[in-house]
């Protein structure tokens, strides 16, 4: 198939390049066309203008767009006069659901057809394939099924699940049809905060394990620290990078994010390059916002959403109330602070 795909970051580029080994033809486009010219090859043309893509691509055109959520509605404004009746629109961002089912209506009030696809992969997806979660009309999204089938990991990249027939499924090949519009990125927007509640799970037990030391340090005696009560119990160094490594090896706990972190920590044991600051793209925070809708309880994601908030500074105002009250009640003087990352 031919399909136009415009922002070529961390992921378009390379959801381009893996399109191209798979056999389709891909008009590449980004306001940086440097990012275009890098990529121009057989079976992969640049377009200067969305004009010129659209002009390049059959009818019915398919386009996708891989542009931060926040440029979907911008990016859609410009291309919407270029459209005609029957063209595909497929947003692989990680767009709100809610702005999914508006665009759905306007798109389809001409007759253009809109697909969401929540995109799983990173910048590792042209190897390992990517994980599509996908949301409208079930007619177009069987037309992108050649599309879905080369983006996605395949059959071999998982063991089956005990019980399940065998190609019962396209989620067996790591790609699905989870509902109508806006269907795609809310499973993705739930799968996004689960990986905060798993990223932070991991965060706070090596955290844990770094600072089991602490029996070794030495401690003032005041009435501002509770001391530690027995010493003897932490006076462990214990080696991350290893521990880590043997995780990834028959624990219940292995996963690609634990794959990462044990090569983070080999490259950088103390992890010395990063600061330390955490953004969030917005999917934990629609995710509490659905749980609370539902009136289903999410504490754990909860807290890892709020962890990053946390960790950009922004509980330093709500932390100087705590201080002023202690010392007002009882006097209590602040601490110095440790060094960061001790």
């Amino acid at each position: 198939m031919k399909l136009g795909m415009i922002g070529l970051g961390r992921m378009g580029a390379n959801m381009v390049k893996r399109l191209s080994k798979g056999g389709h033809e891909c008009v590449a486009y980004d306001v940086n066309q440097e990012s275009v010219k890098a990529l121009l090859q057989p079976g992969v043309t640049g377009a200067s203008s969305l004009k010129e893509l659209i002009e390049k691509l059959p009818k019915p055109a398919i386009v996708w767009l891989m542009v931060p959520a926040a440029f979907v509605d911008q990016s859609l404004a410009s291309l919407e006069p270029l459209l005609s009746p029957g063209d595909i629109i497929i947003d692989g961002g990680n767009s709100y659901y809610h702005d999914d089912v508006r665009r759905g209506n306007e798109l389809g009030a001409r007759q253009i057809h809109y697909v969401d696809v929540g995109t799983s992969g990173g910048v590792a997806g042209f190897d390992r394939g990517y994980c599509l979660m996908i949301g409208g009309e079930a007619e177009i999204v069987r037309h992108l099924d050649p599309i879905f089938a080369t983006l996605a990991p395949g059959n071999g990249s998982a063991t089956p699940t005990i019980g399940r027939t065998a190609g019962s499924s396209t989620a067996e090949q790591g790609y699905l049809h989870c509902g109508p519009q806006g269907a795609g990125h809310f499973v993705k927007m739930i799968h996004n905060g689960i990986e905060y509640g798993i990223m932070g799970a991991y965060a706070e037990g090596l955290n844990i394990l770094h600072n089991a030391n602490i029996g070794k340090q030495e401690h003032e005696a005041d009435a501002e620290t509770t001391p530690l009560r027995n010493p003897e119990h932490y006076q462990y160094e214990f080696d991350l990078p290893e521990i880590t490594e043997l995780w990834r090896r028959g624990s219940v706990i292995g996963s690609w994010l634990l794959d990462l972190t044990a090569g983070a920590l080999l490259s950088d044991p103390k992890l010395e390059k990063y600061a330390g600051r955490v953004s969030d793209s917005g999917e934990g925070r629609w995710t509490i916002n659905a749980a609370i809708d539902e009136g289903v309880p999410a504490p754990i994601l909860s807290a890892a959403l709020y962890a990053r908030f946390s960790s950009r500074g922004n509980a330093g105002f709500g932390d100087k109330v705590l201080s002023a009250m202690r010392h007002g009640f009882g006097g209590h003087v602040e601490k110095d602070a440790k060094p960061k990352g001790e």
